[in-house]
């Protein structure tokens, strides 16, 4: 997909959420032939001509000026995080086209995973931009999923979360989950420089309904921290909170932390987990084969 397809649809799907009345606009009076805010309701609103709008959604302007970007961000309603991602897909960028994604291994300092490995029994998971799984520790297979024994191209955390039916096991809130990386994995193909993302749409696209309904809302986000419930058979289920550090000489990675209050139940159940299922046998996440999911 192009930039500029994405940055028509993202514009498309936010003019139809709002009606001219929520503009202060008055209805047509010879009737609406699609629903949403017309492209020219849009302009007016936003004191710009049609035709400028209606280039500037086909993404065939150059330099767009922080104002023009703010009146329609503006008239749209976007939230903070759609105003980041409208900028981020109306940047230009040579050729408009992703470059072909390598598929070979994802290279890593030899020092990032070893702190991967040293932070255990905390678990960790050193990812891509787009949740591909670079490193994942001993207590982070125990909770999440053991990535490093799927082929390679499948060690994706979003891909694994629509795909496998244990991570439904777990995450009890597993809708809220998903839906979340959906919308983590459009702004980042807001960002892309390379072709990852859109395999990944496509193959998601094909394989999981769920996906498809999430995708086709739009929704983006650039959450770098949180709270989560994970469910484990040998502990239950806890309640961690989760940050993101990005290391400063490898801006395109990610380092994923999960941690519990301390004195809390789940901060017992996190530090029981590797010896409690290790003992029963409960070392890593169930995993099965795949396709097409509701």
């Amino acid at each position: 997909m192009k930039r500029s397809d994405a940055l028509g649809e993202f514009l498309r799907s936010r003019r139809a959420r709002l009606t001219p009345p929520d503009v202060g606009l008055p209805w047509r009076a010879n009737g609406r032939r699609v629903a949403g805010l017309r492209r020219e309701e849009l302009a007016l609103a936003a004191g710009v001509s049609v035709d400028y709008y209606t280039r500037l959604e086909q993404g065939r302007v150059g330099n767009v000026s922080d104002q023009v970007l703010d009146a329609v961000g503006g008239v749209l309603r976007l939230t903070s995080e759609e105003r980041r991602h409208l900028r981020e897909l109306i940047r230009t960028r040579p050729g408009d086209e992703a470059e072909p994604w390598a598929s070979g291994p994802i290279r890593a300092r030899a020092a990032l995973r070893m702190m991967v490995d040293i932070l255990d029994p905390v678990p960790a998971i050193l990812v891509t931009g787009v949740l591909d799984v670079v490193a994942v520790n001993r207590t982070a297979k125990m909770l999440i999923h053991d990535f490093e024994a799927m082929p390679r191209a499948e060690r994706n955390m979003v891909r694994w979360t629509f795909l496998d039916p244990g991570a439904r096991t777990v995450f009890p809130d597993w809708e809220q989950i998903a839906a979340d990386s959906a919308a983590w994995l459009r702004s980042a193909l807001g960002r892309a420089t390379d072709s990852r993302p859109q395999e990944l749409v496509d193959d998601l696209l094909a394989r999981s309904d769920y996906f498809a309904r999430c995708w086709a809302d739009h929704h983006v986000t650039y959450c770098t921290h949180g709270t989560k419930r994970f469910r484990h058979p040998a502990v239950g289920t806890m309640s961690l909170n989760w940050e993101s550090f990005t290391p400063t000489a490898d801006p395109d990675l990610y380092l994923l932390v999960y941690t519990a209050a301390t004195g809390s139940p789940s901060a017992e159940k996190l530090a029981a987990l590797p010896s409690r299922a290790l003992e029963n046998g409960q070392g890593k996440s169930p995993s099965s084969s795949e396709g097409r999911q509701p």
